[in-house]
């Protein structure tokens, strides 16, 4: 246990752990919600802000967030007017951002080495600064979901019944969005666009197989992430490798044993 000595690595402990709550939680309202693919649409989105950032020379960051949020809002105003298909909006908005972002990169003067870091993520980059945001943005969630529980429940299974109890349907639907939007960025720098979206929907896939509690899954998948990511972080040590790569597998692992365990179950 001689790397809990490091600076680093405790930096880099805490930053897993945020993130693992921030994709345990939002990632839950994701699958409910049915927007896996929206959130893939959005990440890879981001990209476009990403470039735009690097080549303006200022935070990419806050540059991702915005075109995260853009996007977001623009696919679930898209929907709800029923202009475009839901999957063609995706498709176009994911298409779009990771041109957008490849362009700003290429006319981006030298070379950008912190652009893997963002594609595939790299916890040792993130700064003091970035934890107190994550630490910040978790503590809101939290309050968030425990005080709007209901409405939030409402609108993640059944949008039309919350209008009928004359709640603001649009306005939950759209500030959802955003929240979401905004934790997908925070994450980036810690998983990576590549790997962030199974992180949102494989600790719900396999807790999902054990219980029909939403709360059941909410608390589920954050214990399961944030126990994921904490153990990958070590292996990454040892093991030299990326720590939301080993995530990733070690989730999907999870997911395969789950699958089996019921199968074998239900026999």
């Amino acid at each position: 246990m001689d790397f809990l000595n490091y600076q680093f690595f405790t930096q880099s402990a805490i930053a897993v752990l945020l993130t693992g709550l921030i994709t345990g939680i939002i990632g839950s309202f994701v699958v409910v919600r049915r927007m896996v693919f929206v959130s893939g649409g959005i990440t890879h989105s981001s990209f476009a802000g990403l470039g735009l950032g690097f080549f303006l020379g200022h935070n990419p960051l806050l540059y991702a967030m915005g075109a995260a949020i853009l996007s977001g809002v623009g696919v679930e105003w898209l929907s709800q007017k029923g202009r475009v298909r839901e999957d063609s909006a995706i498709a176009s908005v994911w298409s779009a951002g990771m041109a957008i972002g490849i362009l700003f990169t290429f006319l981006t003067p030298g070379y950008t080495p912190s652009l893997s870091s963002f594609l595939f993520g790299n916890i040792l980059l993130v700064t003091p600064l970035e934890l107190w945001i994550l630490g910040g943005y978790v503590a809101l969630t939290v309050l968030l979901v425990v005080l709007y529980y209901w409405p939030l429940v409402y609108i993640s299974f059944d949008a039309e019944f919350m209008q009928i109890r004359g709640l603001p349907r649009s306005l939950y639907q759209y500030l959802m969005m955003i929240w979401i939007c905004i934790g997908i960025v925070l994450s980036i720098r810690v998983m990576g666009i590549m790997m962030l979206m199974s992180m949102l929907t494989l600790p719900q896939m396999t807790v999902n197989q054990f219980t029909h509690s939403f709360k059941g899954l909410i608390i589920g998948s954050t214990l399961l992430s944030t126990v994921t990511v904490m153990l990958s972080l070590i292996g990454s040590y040892y093991f030299n490798l990326p720590t939301g790569v080993l995530s990733v597998l070690m989730l999907s692992l999870l997911f395969l044993l789950s699958r089996a365990s019921v199968r074998l179950r239900r026999r």
